[in-house]
């Protein structure tokens, strides 16, 4: 009984104002590792659904007329980064020996906006809790270090808010964290930072689909039926929504679905962290790590090249 009890307290300590998805993370596998998990019935699919309907009610937070206006110009450049991340995060979980699944996810989060692209993703290709975990974890470790080492970076190369606006949305994973980057930088450089990121998490949707596409069955049969992502078309009716919806329904009304859908993914991370075991981490091992650090100082430097050259 008492363990239940506990595992309640960790949830409404996540939902307070001291609580973040890396904390609720850290502190359902601290749970499990120590007292268990009390609520075993909640592992696969009501943890599954919790997350697909945050990224669902994440679709509420994007103006598509305002990304797109942002990302018209650098379509180009958007296209390459992604699609140049994607392809050197598989050649790097190759080369480090990452299982397929959790190294699509870490190469996903880094291209495109983090945790949020890694849950679109994550039930896209049928990952299971601990790739998610995983590639959870990885993401937000590379984040909490990008939040203080970039505007450090940026201050000592004298990169102007434009330069460092645009790298810290290409090469920092959450929004929440190039957010906390850019706005220690200058106000100009938020501003750049968001709807680059914005229009980078558009792709959040053609990129899951795309996954869903290529591990459509394990032994890679082409007549096999496609496990199409439903919820990622909500994603992009939730967009829609917003973006055509402003002047009749209260911004108000949205900011709320969308402070819901944080709710609901820092729930989620906490349960995908109570899930996991101690044999399911050591035989994971290291190596996811090693492909999120390698991946994301590459993308780092590359992107910092770009923008010294570019802008």
């Amino acid at each position: 009984m008492w363990q239940k009890a506990v595992f309640i307290i960790l949830i409404l300590f996540c939902l307070s104002p001291w609580g973040s998805p890396p904390i609720a993370l850290a502190l359902g596998l601290t749970l499990t590792l120590t007292i268990g998990d009390p609520f075993p019935s909640l592992k696969g699919k009501p943890t599954k659904y919790l997350l697909q309907t945050s990224v669902v009610l994440l679709g509420f937070g994007m103006n598509l007329t305002e990304v797109y206006k942002a990302g018209r110009d650098g379509i180009l450049f958007t296209i390459a980064t992604i699609f140049g991340t994607l392809i050197l995060g598989f050649l790097v979980g190759k080369l480090v020996g990452v299982p397929a699944k959790t190294s699509t996810l870490i190469s996903s989060g880094t291209a495109i906006c983090g945790g949020s692209a890694i849950a679109a993703v994550g039930p896209a290709i049928d990952a299971g809790s601990e790739e998610m975990s995983v590639s959870l974890g990885t993401v937000f470790v590379l984040n909490s270090v990008a939040l203080f080492l970039f505007p450090l970076i940026g201050h000592t190369l004298n990169l102007t808010q434009g330069q460092f606006g645009v790298w810290s949305a290409i090469a920092i994973h959450d929004t929440s964290s190039v957010v906390g980057a850019a706005g220690t930088y200058g106000a100009e450089a938020l501003a750049i930072a968001t709807t680059v990121k914005l229009a980078r998490a558009l792709w959040i949707a053609p990129i899951a689909l795309l996954f869903a596409y290529i591990y459509r069955k394990k032994d890679g049969d082409p007549k096999a039926k496609i496990a199409i992502p439903w919820f990622i078309f909500l994603f992009l009716a939730a967009t829609a929504v917003r973006t055509y919806s402003a002047s009749i329904i209260f911004p108000s009304i949205f900011d709320a679905l969308v402070n819901l859908a944080k709710a609901g993914m820092t729930i989620t991370l906490f349960l995908i962290g109570a899930s996991l075991s101690r044999k399911t981490l050591q035989t994971v091992g290291v190596r996811p790590l090693v492909q999120g650090v390698l991946l994301w100082i590459v993308i780092s430097i590359t992107g910092l090249m770009a923008v010294l050259n570019l802008l």
